[in-house]
């Protein structure tokens, strides 16, 4: 297979370590992934059985996502002292330690406090996932590799909720934790073996600078949720003035800290800034969709949450056909032309998704939906490929805490959107074009860094003799 070829020259893992190294990221990757999307489908059961309010058992998802993007930004930074390996390690076995204790839990309360040790896991292993990726592929295949880790993820999107359900027809809510044992320890024993050990960084940590990155993080995703859910207006203003004021220490900080959590030179790179602009705002498209889709089908439609998750599926599932295809393109052509081109079909998919009501039938949906898919798997892995390139190698652990910080920070601005257009008294439909509107934002970002990139690609041709 070419993405395990070993050629003269290249640098990364040889072939058969490789193969042995990526798998530990697929299985690690896929643990955390069908986790998030089987508990959500459960959560009515959960709160049922555990006698929770529904308000309360939101909490199951909410303290996972709160605890996880708060410390994308910290684990990245550590990773630089610690080694992405160790963290990567470490982030496997507290997740495994959160799924026991969580398989283990009577009470919400003992669950939200191992939904936390999870959240904790998941930042860990999420925060490095694609600078692994780069240390373990040759350069030369970062597209191509970045287009599989699309296709793991899309995967997982799609198998959970089906999962969620089989499981749940035959044996009790805790066996979705447990699920996660097995494949940890399978991923757990390929990490220590195969993943690269890369030298740790020499110097000190950015403690305070860390301390403000997780108070605004956390506190961002906190405004969103209660904007999501109609809170009162001063809670919602008290979490974005904390996130705000955090913010701004955080951005001081880093102007003056000896080793920066975040080194702000790096965003001087106009091809990352641009790559990481267009990032957030699809995801913002992405993340307001899912939500506004779900109440559509089970609001106006009238769907079961089984029946809505399987009508979300043209979408992963057109995401696993095209992004490693795209990623694989991206390291021959240049990356921001086929990342254009795929927002131009989330584009005009999500506005033909505003145009559907009650009276069309099924089919109408679900090819709109695909269409969506295929733009968002022709977007993903070029651009993910445009953000990792354009800086050195030495700062692949930053780009990857920006990389998946900005993808919470994207979704969760989808989903408090949809929650404050409901609130509004919008209709869903008004939400999607209010995603496709963003997406075009993204689009504009995409289409102005095409010289950059072009000259890029120009230049990585000339260093590799033209292959």
């Amino acid at each position: 297979m070419r993405l395990f070829e070993t050629r003269p020259g290249d640098d990364g893992l040889p072939g058969p370590k490789r193969a042995l190294a990526v798998l530990a990221l697929i299985t690690g990757t896929l643990m955390a992934v069908v986790d998030t999307t089987m508990i959500n489908l459960a959560l009515p059961t959960i709160a049922a059985d555990l006698d929770a309010s529904p308000a309360r058992a939101v909490w199951i998802t909410n303290m996972f996502q709160v605890v996880c993007a708060a410390f994308l930004l910290v684990f990245a930074g550590i990773s630089e002292l610690a080694t992405r390996r160790r963290i990567y390690l470490f982030g496997l076995t507290t997740f495994m330690l959160g799924a026991l204790g969580a398989a283990l839990s009577r009470h919400l309360e003992v669950l939200l406090a191992f939904r936390a040790l999870q959240g904790l896991g998941a930042a860990a292993t999420l925060s490095i996932g694609p600078s692994l990726y780069r240390a373990i592929f040759p350069s030369r295949l970062l597209g191509s590799a970045l287009g599989l880790s699309a296709l793991v993820v899309a995967g997982g999107y799609a198998a959970g909720p089906t999962l969620s359900g089989v499981i749940l027809s035959f044996v009790n809510w805790p066996w979705l934790f447990a699920l996660n044992l097995p494949l940890g320890l399978c991923s757990l024993w390929l990490a220590h073996r195969a993943l690269p050990r890369d030298k740790p960084r020499l110097g000190s940590f950015d403690v305070l600078g860390a301390l403000l990155s997780m108070l605004m993080l956390a506190s961002f995703f906190l405004a969103m949720d209660t904007v999501g859910h109609a809170a009162p207006f001063w809670q919602a203003g008290a979490w974005v003035t904390l996130s705000v004021a955090s913010g701004a220490g955080f951005i001081a900080r880093q102007r003056r800290a000896p080793y920066p959590l975040l080194p702000l030179s790096v965003f001087a790179e106009k091809r990352f800034t641009l790559a990481v602009s267009a990032s957030g705002l699809a995801f913002i498209g992405q993340g307001l969709t899912f939500v506004a889709l779900s109440f559509f089908y089970q609001e106006q439609m009238g769907f079961t949450p089984l029946e809505t998750a399987w009508l979300f599926t043209p979408w992963p599932l057109a995401i696993m056909l095209v992004g490693p295809l795209a990623g694989r393109l991206a390291d021959r052509i240049n990356p921001s032309v086929l990342s254009s081109v795929g927002l131009g079909f989330l584009i005009v998919g999500l506005v033909a998704l505003a145009l559907v009501d009650e009276s069309m039938g099924v089919a109408e949906s679900l090819w709109r939906t695909a269409l969506c898919g295929i733009g968002f798997g022709l977007f993903q892995p070029p651009n993910n490929r445009e953000m990792m390139s354009s800086l050195p190698a030495e700062r692949s652990a930053n780009v990857s805490g920006v990389m998946s910080t900005v993808r919470t920070v994207g979704q969760s601005i989808g989903v408090a959107l949809v929650g404050a257009a409901l609130a509004l008294g919008l209709a869903v439909q008004v939400t999607l074009w209010l995603g496709a509107a963003t997406s075009g934002l993204a689009l504009l970002a995409s289409l102005s860094r095409m010289p950059l990139a072009r000259r890029a690609l120009v230049e990585r041709r000339a260093s590799s003799g033209g292959k």
